[in-house]
C-alpha cells in the first residue's frame, strides 16, 4: 500500500493564492499559483473586498493543476492558511450574508480612533494583545454594528477567512485559534474571545461557534469540492490558519528565537512561553497573538513590507516582470553606496503607529535615479526591522543571537545583507523557502496520525541554513540609523 506522505496546502495570500502538494521532507512536488486582488464593494463606493466566489475559483483552478501532477492516494490530508484578519458573516448554510472586508479596506480607519466609546484602548489591548490597527476585525464588528446591523441581527456564524475555505472543502463551519488570536476580541490568557469585549460590542459569543485547534479535523473533502479540484473525495481536511504561525513554525524557530516573515506584510515574531500586555508593550507598538501550539505565545511587530516595494516596482520599473524584475531593480541598487545618495523613505505606506510623516521620500534632486530610491526603500525597511529587534528585545528581556529570515522576501540577497549590517546581527536563511506551507503541512500530517506530533514532523526537516554576517558597512548605518529615527520623528 502506497505511503500518504503528501500534504495539500491551499495557501491564500494578498498577492497570490496557492495550490501546493508537499511531502513529510519539506519537498514539493507540485505547486500551482495565480493573482490576487481585491474588487470594489459594490455595497460601499470605494471599499475593497475579497469576492470569495472568485477566489475560490482561482484555487479551484490551482488544485487541479496540482491534482494531474501527484497520485491521489499519495495525499494525507488537506488544509488552509490565509492571512489574519479578514472574514465574514454567513447564514445557516454559509453563504456570506456581505462581502469579506478586505484587510486592505480604509472604512474602518477612523473606527479605531474612537473605540473607547465601547470599551478603553488599554483595556481591550490588556486582554487581546493586539495593537490597534485599522483593520482589526473588532473595527469591522463595530462597522457593521453602525452601519449594517441588520446582517449581525440574521447572522448565524462569523467565520474567518480560512474558514470560509475549509467550508468550501468540507461543508464545515468552524473557527481556529489563531485567526480568533488576530481578531482583537480574544483573551490570551483564556484562549478564546474574550467575554468582556465582546459584552462592550454587544456581539453574541455563540456567533464564532467552538473554535478548534492547528490539527484537528474538520472534516473531508466532499463530493462538490472533489468534483472542482480535482482532488479525492474523502480526503481529511486539517484546521491550520494565519500564515504568521505556521511560517514561524515552520521556520524552526526554537523559544525566544526572533523569526522574520517577509512578504507583503514584515512580521518579526518571537515564540515565547509568557508574554506581557502593558502600556509599555502598547507604546511599543508590540502584538502579541496566540502560537500554533497551545500554551505559546508569538510576541511581535508587523508593517507593510514588500508591499511597499511592489507599488515601487510599478511606478519605476513599468514593463519589467518575475526574475528580470528583481534582477535589475536589485542589481542596479547594489551598484549606490550606503545611504543611496542622500535619499531617505519613510515606509509607513501602511499606518502602523510609528511615524508621523505617513510614507515619505526625501532627499530627491533632479540627478536622482531610480536605482537610489530602491536603495533607499530597501535600507528604510531594514531601519524599521531595527526598530522592532529593538523593542522585542526589551519587551522579552533577550538578545537575538541570529534573526531567522523566511519569505519571499528573504530571496533579496541586498536586502538580507543590509538587514545583516543595519541590525548588526546575522541573518539566517534556510533552504526551506515555503515556510508558511511547510509548517502547515506538519500540522496536517500530524492530525494524519503520519507523525506523533508536529514538533516529531519537524525534526524531519532539513533546514540546510545559511548565515549573512554584517559588513564592514554596519559601522556606517548606525549614524545613518539615527538620522533616520529623527527623520521619522519630525
Amino acid at each position: 500500500m502506497m505511503q500518504k506522505d503528501i500534504a495539500i496546502v491551499f495557501d491564500c495570500g494578498a498577492t497570490n493564492v496557492r495550490v501546493i502538494a508537499m511531502d513529510k521532507t519539506g519537498h514539493i512536488h507540485a505547486s500551482h499559483a495565480v493573482g490576487n486582488e481585491t474588487d470594489e464593494d459594490p455595497n460601499y463606493p470605494g471599499g475593497r473586498i475579497w469576492n470569495l466566489d472568485k477566489l475560490w475559483d482561482k484555487l479551484c483552478k490551482a488544485a487541479n493543476v496540482v491534482s494531474t501532477q501527484i497520485e491521489g492516494s499519495r495525499i494525507a490530508g488537506a488544509t488552509v492558511t490565509t492571512f489574519g484578519v479578514d472574514g465574514a458573516f454567513v447564514d445557516k448554510d454559509a453563504n456570506l450574508m456581505y462581502p469579506i472586508i478586505s484587510w486592505q479596506c480604509q472604512r474602518t480607519a477612523p473606527i479605531m480612533d474612537k473605540v473607547n466609546k465601547y470599551i478603553p484602548l488599554k483595556e481591550l489591548y490588556k486582554k487581546s494583545g493586539v495593537y490597534p490597527y485599522a483593520f482589526n476585525t473588532i473595527n469591522k464588528m463595530i462597522w457593521f454594528k453602525e452601519n449594517r446591523p441588520e446582517v449581525v441581527n440574521k447572522a448565524c456564524r462569523f467565520l474567518f477567512i480560512p474558514s470560509l475555505l475549509i467550508n468550501k472543502l468540507s461543508g464545515v463551519a468552524v473557527n481556529d485559534t489563531t485567526m480568533m488570536g488576530t481578531a482583537m476580541m480574544g483573551d490570551l490568557e483564556q484562549h478564546d474571545f474574550s467575554a468582556g469585549i465582546l459584552k462592550a460590542l454587544d456581539i453574541d459569543r455563540d456567533l464564532f461557534g467552538k473554535l478548534a485547534e492547528p490539527g484537528e479535523q474538520a472534516g473531508v473533502i466532499s463530493k462538490a469540492a472533489s468534483e472542482v479540484t480535482g482532488l479525492p473525495e474523502g480526503t481529511p481536511v486539517f484546521i491550520a490558519g494565519h500564515d504568521t504561525q505556521f511560517a514561524i513554525f515552520g521556520s524552526g524557530a526554537q523559544l525566544n528565537q526572533p523569526v522574520l516573515s517577509s512578504g507583503t506584510w514584515e512580521i518579526l515574531m518571537t515564540r515565547s512561553k509568557a508574554y506581557s500586555t502593558s502600556e509599555k508593550e502598547l507604546e511599543k507598538n508590540l502584538t502579541t497573538e496566540l502560537d500554533a501550539i497551545k500554551g505559546v505565545f508569538n510576541i511581535g511587530q508587523n508593517w507593510l513590507g514588500s508591499g511597499v516595494l511592489e507599488w515601487f516596482s510599478k511606478n519605476f520599473y513599468p514593463g519589467l516582470k518575475g526574475d528580470e524584475l528583481y534582477e535589475t531593480m536589485i542589481g542596479e541598487a547594489e551598484q549606490e553606496l550606503p545611504g543611496a545618495n542622500g535619499i531617505m523613505v519613510d515606509p509607513a505606506f501602511y499606518d502602523d503607529g510609528t511615524s508621523v510623516n505617513s510614507g515619505t521620500i526625501t532627499g530627491l534632486t533632479i540627478t536622482t535615479k531610480r536605482s537610489q530610491i530602491y536603495r533607499g526603500f530597501l535600507e528604510s525597511l531594514a531601519f524599521r526591522l531595527r526598530e522592532a529587534l529593538d523593542a522585542l528585545e526589551a519587551a522579552g528581556n533577550f538578545k537575538a543571537e541570529r534573526i531567522i529570515c523566511v519569505g519571499g522576501g528573504s530571496k533579496n540577497k541586498l536586502w538580507n545583507q543590509l538587514r545583516a549590517d543595519i541590525c548588526k546581527t546575522p541573518i539566517q536563511l534556510i533552504e526551506q523557502k515555503e515556510t508558511t506551507v511547510l509548517g502547515a503541512s506538519m500540522f496536517v500530517f500530524a492530525g494524519a496520525g503520519i507523525f506523533k506530533s508536529v514538533e516529531a514532523a519537524r525534526k524531519h526537516i532539513n533546514y540546510n541554513e545559511n548565515v549573512i554576517y554584517p559588513s564592514g558597512n554596519a559601522i556606517i548605518y548606525e549614524s545613518l540609523y539615527k538620522k533616520y529615527l529623527a527623520f521619522k520623528r519630525m
